[in-house]
């Protein structure tokens, strides 16, 4: 048994660098679904679809956790996998999760009623099925009140990533975050609302400017896997771990050596 991440492309790949840096002992697999990436452009029941099958395959190959390393299938997919049930020892966790707890400064278990927080105005930059799922939002208003969110829908920056083409996802995250601060002048905080965007997180923190906090996903997803390995220790993998992508093994092994600057290999889903 490994812990489980998955994501429609390598945007995971930060998260799961994140999480092996946290969690040296843990056997991790990273599953790709890049065969049908990008998942933001996509509609909720197609993405709901594709990302049950993957989970799926992922259970059958060992994962008993499975973290959704992806904004978007967390957005679309995840309330619907765990309302429809989950099998016996079987376990899903999206990413909004650590964001939220980080942005209210309070436990996911806390369930005492929503109450006001410091941060008054939230930049939320994601992919465009993430911000018309308005998921973010819903489960930010479980817990805080008065919270303003202006949501940002960053087509074409996951794309450019994923094809390499760095020039062309910076050019396109400023006139993203330009866009962004014409709704909304000043915001407090802004949120990467998806695991592509930790690694043009230097442009926007650049383009926002140095008054505005940025938060991102992979070290806050990190820590929060390590506290929940530590109540849930029977999740913890052990056994075989690796690289699957439902893509191109070479050419996404070629991408993802470049992401994360070490060797990777991917073989066949």
């Amino acid at each position: 048994m490994a812990v489980g991440i998955f994501d429609s492309g390598l945007g995971g790949l930060t998260v799961l660098d994140a999480a092996q840096k946290r969690l040296p002992d843990v056997d991790f697999l990273y599953y790709g679904d890049n065969a049908h990436a990008p998942y933001g452009v996509r509609d909720a029941e197609n993405i709901y679809q594709l990302t049950k099958s993957a989970i799926e395959d992922m259970w059958d190959k060992g994962c008993d956790l499975v973290i959704l390393a992806c904004n978007t299938a967390s957005a679309a997919a995840l309330r619907r996998m765990q309302e429809g049930g989950l099998p016996q020892g079987k376990r899903v966790l999206g990413v909004f999760v650590p964001l939220i707890e980080a942005l209210t400064e309070r436990q996911w278990g806390d369930n005492s009623p929503p109450r006001e927080v410091e941060v008054k105005h939230v930049a939320l930059f994601a992919t465009p099925a993430t911000v018309a799922s308005r998921a973010f939002q819903r489960e930010l208003a479980f817990r805080a009140i008065g919270v303003d969110v202006e949501a940002q829908a960053c087509g074409g920056v996951v794309d450019a990533i994923e094809d390499g083409d760095m020039i062309l996802a910076e050019a396109l995250v400023r006139s993203h975050v330009d866009a962004l601060k014409r709704k909304m002048p000043h915001p407090q905080a802004a949120i990467l609302g998806c695991t592509h965007y930790p690694l043009m997180e230097q442009t926007f923190q650049a383009a926002l400017g140095p008054d505005v906090k940025v938060f991102s996903q992979g070290s806050l997803v990190a820590d929060s896997l390590a506290d929940y390995l530590t109540r849930h220790p029977d999740m913890n993998g052990s056994g075989a771990g690796g690289f699957y992508t439902t893509g191109n093994p070479g050419r996404v092994s070629d991408r993802a050596t470049q992401f994360l600057r070490r060797e990777i290999t991917f073989q066949a889903a």
